[in-house]
């Protein structure tokens, strides 16, 4: 009687580290290996996110929110993305970096624009750049790829125009919504974007779209069917509660805990506990 085969439980050894590109996010998409991606604004977390095998981290405008406190994205400036982005490349060596360029940074004219996203590819060494909105920045976006500059776009809930549809409610739910979200993916493709995020759209819309494009879907909100997921890195792990949206799962209490260890070093210098002797030179 032949052996058996058993299951092999043997440790594979450390996760893939070759740099990620964007030709990889295609090709990972041909292949149907979903993307992870996260935001990071600072060193720490970019190099724990990177370890962890992140494919994608963007040092997205959310900083504005989750660091400084902000009720919106609209208020961080360009100079404060640079500085944030300077701290997440240095800290990473396989994910793909990408750069969100704040609000007024590329509005004005694709000239402006294309000096910004020059800035931050220069400065801080990031690896490709991310716009909101659809056809109306598509001229933008081909100035910026055709100097060889990687442009990721950004559909659905744009957190830059929240003035001008004041709410955060899906995006695309009536016909019209919808077909002109399907077209500005189309175009923002047909621009030389390498992959597109939708956010908090319908998912049947968002699946619609990934299976149509030929460039990665990044859903956040946007259900199962797109080719990767994105998340606010602070909201994950339950560090930033002043809202929980219905699309983020919590990963973490983070800050439960760092609460709680908080208190519990007060407790104890109060206490007259810390430092023990141990503790002391």
């Amino acid at each position: 009687m032949g052996l058996m085969s058993k299951r092999d439980t043997t440790p594979k050894g450390p996760p893939d580290r070759r740099k990620v590109t964007t030709k990889g996010l295609l090709d990972m998409k041909l292949r149907g290996e979903p993307i992870a991606a996260l935001t990071a604004y600072d060193y720490t977390m970019a190099q724990l996110l990177d370890s962890a095998g992140i494919d994608v981290i963007l040092v997205g405008d959310s900083v504005a929110m989750v660091l400084q406190g902000r009720e919106t994205t609209v208020a961080v400036t360009m100079e404060q993305m640079l500085y944030h982005a300077q701290l997440v490349s240095a800290g990473v060596q396989r994910a793909l970096i990408v750069g969100d360029l704040p609000f007024m940074s590329y509005q004005v004219n694709p000239d402006e624009a294309l000096r910004n996203a020059g800035r931050m590819v220069k400065e801080s060494a990031v690896e490709a750049v991310k716009l909101e909105g659809g056809e109306v920045i598509c001229e933008t976006v081909r100035r910026i790829v055709n100097v060889g500059i990687p442009v990721m776009g950004h559909l659905g809930l744009t957190p830059q125009s929240i003035h001008r549809f004041g709410t955060y409610q899906v995006r695309a739910t009536t016909p019209e919504e919808a077909e002109e979200l399907r077209h500005d993916a189309r175009a923002l493709q047909d621009a030389g974007a390498f992959a597109i995020v939708l956010e908090k759209v319908p998912a049947a819309v968002a699946t619609e779209i990934a299976r149509t494009l030929e460039v990665p879907v990044i859903g956040i909100g946007a259900g199962a069917g797109c080719d990767g997921q994105i998340l606010v890195t602070h909201d994950m792990l339950g560090l930033y509660t002043r809202f929980h949206p219905r699309f983020v799962r919590r990963y973490a209490q983070i800050a439960e805990e760092m609460t709680s260890a908080f208190r519990h070093y007060v407790s104890d210098v109060k206490g007259k506990s810390f430092p023990s002797p141990k503790e002391s030179y």
